[in-house]
C-alpha cells in the first residue's frame, strides 16, 4: 500500500494525539519522543499491513502501546536510581498547596499498574470512546470499563478519597497528564 494523501494527512493529524499518549505512559518527553518516532517508522514500513476502511489512528495507537509494553518489559530488569538520591536532587518542593494534590495524584498514577493507567488515559485525556479503547488495547469493551474501574478506585484508596467520585471530573487528570507533558 502506497501513502496516499489523505492517508499521509490522517497520520500527521494524529502525531500529537501520540505524543500526548506517549508522554502519558512514559512521564518523560524525550522518551516519549523517541517512542513516537518509533511509531511512525514502524507505521509507515508495515503500512501494507494496514487495512483500508480502518482508523489508521487507531493502529499507530497500537503499535505505539507494543511499542511501549516491549521496552517496558526490558526495562523491567534494569535498575535504576535505587535510592531516589538522583532523582531527590532534581526536585524542588511545590510553592503552593495545588501543587502538593497534583503531586500526590501524579504518585498515585505512578502506582497504578500499565493496563489500569493506559485504559484510564485512552478514555478520559485523549477522549477515545471505549470501545475504541478496547480495540487499540485488543481487549473487550468490558475490559476497559472494569480497568478504569479499577484505577479510579485505586486512585481513590490511595488519595484517601472515600468516594471514587470525589476525585473530581477528568480534567484533574488531564492537567497531571500536561503538567507531565512540560517536563
Amino acid at each position: 500500500m502506497t501513502l496516499t494523501p489523505e492517508l499521509r494527512e490522517a497520520v500527521l493529524l494524529t502525531i500529537p494525539r501520540l505524543r500526548a499518549f506517549a508522554i502519558s505512559l512514559t512521564g518523560n518527553s524525550d522518551r516519549a519522543d523517541d517512542l513516537v518516532q518509533d511509531t511512525l517508522l514502524r507505521g509507515l514500513s508495515n503500512l501494507d499491513r494496514f487495512q483500508p476502511g480502518t482508523s489508521i489512528q487507531a493502529w499507530l495507537f497500537t503499535i505505539l502501546r507494543n511499542l511501549f509494553y516491549s521496552a517496558h518489559r526490558k526495562r523491567r530488569r534494569e535498575v535504576e536510581d535505587l535510592d531516589g538520591g538522583l532523582a531527590d536532587k532534581l526536585s524542588s518542593p511545590p510553592e503552593q498547596p495545588g501543587h502538593l494534590d497534583m503531586q500526590d495524584l501524579r504518585e498515585a498514577l505512578k502506582q497504578l499498574p500499565p493496563e489500569q493507567l493506559e485504559a484510564l488515559l485512552l478514555v478520559t485525556v485523549q477522549g477515545f470512546s471505549y470501545e475504541a479503547a478496547a480495540q487499540i488495547c485488543g481487549v473487550r469493551v468490558g475490559t476497559i470499563k472494569s480497568r478504569i474501574n479499577r484505577a479510579r478506585a485505586r486512585l481513590s484508596e490511595l488519595m484517601g478519597v472515600e468516594e471514587s467520585d470525589d476525585l473530581g471530573s477528568d480534567r484533574l487528570t488531564k492537567a497531571v497528564v500536561q503538567d507531565r507533558a512540560r517536563l
